[in-house]
């Protein structure tokens, strides 16, 4: 029955056909919203997407970023009918193992761009990739990069606060290479969207800035008219709002707002498949017509994909010195890259948010493809002269390298993620370690991603002093610590500050969280503590030694490692001959991934006499103070008071953390 219909109209029937079958067969899904964005995804990935059937990584293929990620059955069965992925995969939904997980995952299947689950945060991401292109497209040439990028949203998404704040960036970008599809079926999972929802999100995004077109979503040659009009924007995203139906083209269950979030029964799906001339008994069935129409551009598309990479190699043989070094730049490895950091005076004190700002002077120059910012706290973050050396990033700027994403920390965070999952950028994004938790999903959607982003958090501590409680963080690095493949990064010093970026940097598929002091520290003197270079890498070391076995270990991150110095030696002073190890850990994610010899050589387990000092949350330190150590920190808020005051009165001074280690192991 297939040839009675026309071929568009096959492939979104074959589509629909997969998403019911998959949801079925997994006995979990949620087939509706894929089923009404059907009509849409099939007319942009078989008519307008520009990729490379032979190699679904081509650099410059369009992006496509499923927002709305619970509609992942719709994409798979576009990844299947493009031949990325096979029907065993298929059968394979929501199951162990299989490359077709609930929700997108970019490093799992191929031909998927970004892990979506979270809603908003795909939206936000396609910003990131199109500030990327955009970035690289006036660095390198249109003959080297030039794409779109498009992102399918649902109703949900556009809930999401972190979509509003995307958009008004990507307005102000002007970013006329991003195209956003709104699939407005009106139905979310608990039931009408109008019950939660009377936004018109048309004026709302022409107000930000955006191109913005209505259509019907089910009617595909208005969809074609909307994306070449989309396309032909040069200085505006573009929103496509589709009005659709929930489930359409289910036999008797369109606009239920039930198949949202569950699969559709038996017979519901063999009378829609009746109703759609497809084979009840079939599942995953791909007529040999609708693969056809979906693949007739695809000779076109591998020929301009070699057509690209010919003219590429031409452009590497004639191209200035300028264009070669960004270009090598742009190509090397994170663990290659080559990286010269500044010194600093010992016994000098510096503020740790103040190294990173030396470190980020000398490292704009030394990385062209850094690209980031602050969430507007410019220079408390000490991002400021890096804005004005590198010039900040707009629709008149587009090679400008400061993104000042004003006080949005979570579209900050996972527009970075964006800028990392598109490549041939090093994204970093800036604030208070207290907005971490703003930031917090993107952040752990950095680490489920394997992606290397660099959040920088200052002010990490109550020494943030007079701001008070709301500004104090307090269980936040112990929070961030929490995240699987994160690396926490805290300080001691201005020196250990570069030697944690170095790591950072370096990075090839982990993100970092380094966390800086707004208060001076003392700079240790390599001349004295020669183990910092080599500590730093490997999380924990014996920053300060004594001779034999030590009776009592002292251990600290960030701020607290020179107040762990200070205490030592006034213990040491009162006993001569008393034996004290001062441990540094910059990072208890790095020092956990060193093999067990090196763990028992800084913390050997003879040594029952344990001490820990960080200013927050200290349960995470138990591990290496034992059930029976002692761990100083804070388990309250802070107050507004000068910085001095409030450490003498939490008890953050040596005199103090010496009494306290007195009383507990020498009384």
């Amino acid at each position: 029955m297939a040839h009675s219909i026309a071929p568009d109209q096959l492939v979104v029937n074959t589509l629909r056909g997969i998403i019911m079958d998959a949801s079925r067969a997994a006995n979990s899904g949620h087939p509706g919203g894929a089923m009404s964005s059907a009509d849409f995804a099939s007319v942009l990935y078989s008519e307008f997407l520009n990729f490379d059937p032979d190699r679904a990584t081509w650099f410059n293929r369009d992006r496509f970023v499923l927002s709305a990620g619970h509609e992942s059955a719709l994409l798979y069965g576009l990844l299947h009918l493009a031949g990325f992925i096979d029907a065993d995969d298929l059968a394979g939904f929501r199951q162990l193992g299989s490359r077709t997980p609930g929700h997108p995952e970019h490093d799992v299947t191929p031909g998927v761009e970004a892990t979506t689950g979270p809603l908003g945060q795909g939206f936000a991401m396609a910003v990131g990739m199109a500030v990327a292109e955009s970035f690289l497209r006036a660095k390198l040439g249109k003959n080297v990069v030039d794409h779109h990028t498009y992102v399918l949203t649902s109703d949900g998404d556009m809930q999401e606060p972190v979509v509003m704040g995307a958009a008004s960036l990507a307005g102000l970008w002007g970013l006329g290479k991003m195209i956003a599809y709104y699939d407005s079926n009106k139905v979310q999972l608990a039931g009408p969207v109008s019950r939660v929802d009377k936004t018109d999100y048309a004026k709302v995004f022409a107000a930000m800035g955006w191109h913005v077109q209505e259509v019907d979503g089910h009617d595909r040659d208005q969809i074609r008219v909307a994306i070449k009009k989309a396309q032909a924007q040069k200085k505006k995203p573009s929103l496509i709002i589709g009005h659709t139906m929930m489930a359409k083209g289910a036999a008797t269950r369109e606009g239920d707002f039930g198949t949202h979030g569950e699969p559709l029964a038996p017979e519901e799906i063999a009378a829609t498949k009746t109703g759609m001339c497809l084979n009840q008994g079939a599942c995953f069935e791909v007529p040999p017509a609708a693969k056809a129409h979906f693949q007739v551009r695809f000779p076109e598309l591998k020929k301009r994909a070699k057509a690209w990479q010919e003219a590429l190699g031409r452009k590497l043989q004639k191209a200035d010195a300028e264009f070669l070094a960004f270009w090598k730049a742009m190509n090397t490895g994170r663990s290659e890259l080559a990286l010269t950091m500044p010194e600093f005076e010992p016994g000098k004190k510096i503020a740790t948010r103040q190294a990173w700002g030396a470190c980020l002077n000398v490292l704009k120059d030394a990385l062209p493809t850094l690209i980031g910012g602050s969430a507007d706290l410019d220079p408390s973050n000490q991002t400021a002269k890096f804005r004005d050396a590198v010039g900040i990033y707009g629709a008149d700027n587009p090679t400008g390298r400061n993104l000042s994403f004003g006080v949005r920390e979570f579209p900050m965070a996972a527009i970075l993620n964006g800028l990392a999952l598109h490549g041939g950028v090093i994204p970093f994004g800036a604030t208070f370690l207290t907005f971490s938790d703003y930031c917090r999903n993107a952040i752990r959607m950095s680490a489920l991603q394997k992606l290397p982003v660099l959040y920088v958090f200052t002010h990490d501590s109550f020494h943030v002093g007079e701001d008070g409680p709301t500004h104090q963080p307090i269980e936040h690095v112990a929070s961030l610590r929490l995240i699987p493949d994160l690396i926490d990064l805290r300080p001691a010093d201005a020196t250990e500050t570069a030697l944690c970026l170095d790591v950072a940097l370096r990075q090839p598929h982990m993100p970092s969280c380094i966390f800086l002091t707004r208060q001076g520290l003392p700079v240790l003197d390599p001349k004295e503590y020669p183990a910092v270079a080599a500590g730093v890498q490997k999380g924990g070391y014996v920053l300060k030694d004594c001779a034999g076995t030590p009776e009592l270990i002292l251990m600290a991150s960030g701020s607290e490692v020179s107040l762990a110095l200070e205490a030592a030696a006034l213990l040491e002073s009162e006993a001569p001959g008393r034996k004290i190890r001062v441990v540094s850990m910059p990072s208890v994610a790095l020092f956990e991934a060193q093999k067990p010899e090196y763990k028992e050589s800084v913390l050997p387990s003879a040594v029952r006499k344990r001490v820990a000092i960080e200013a927050g949350r200290v349960e995470g330190w138990y591990r290496y103070v034992g059930l029976d150590g002692l761990a100083l920190g804070l388990d309250h808020f802070g107050e507004s008071a000068p910085a001095g005051k409030l450490a003498e009165k939490y008890g953050f001074t040596a005199p103090t953390v010496a009494r306290k280690i007195r009383e507990r192991y020498f009384g």
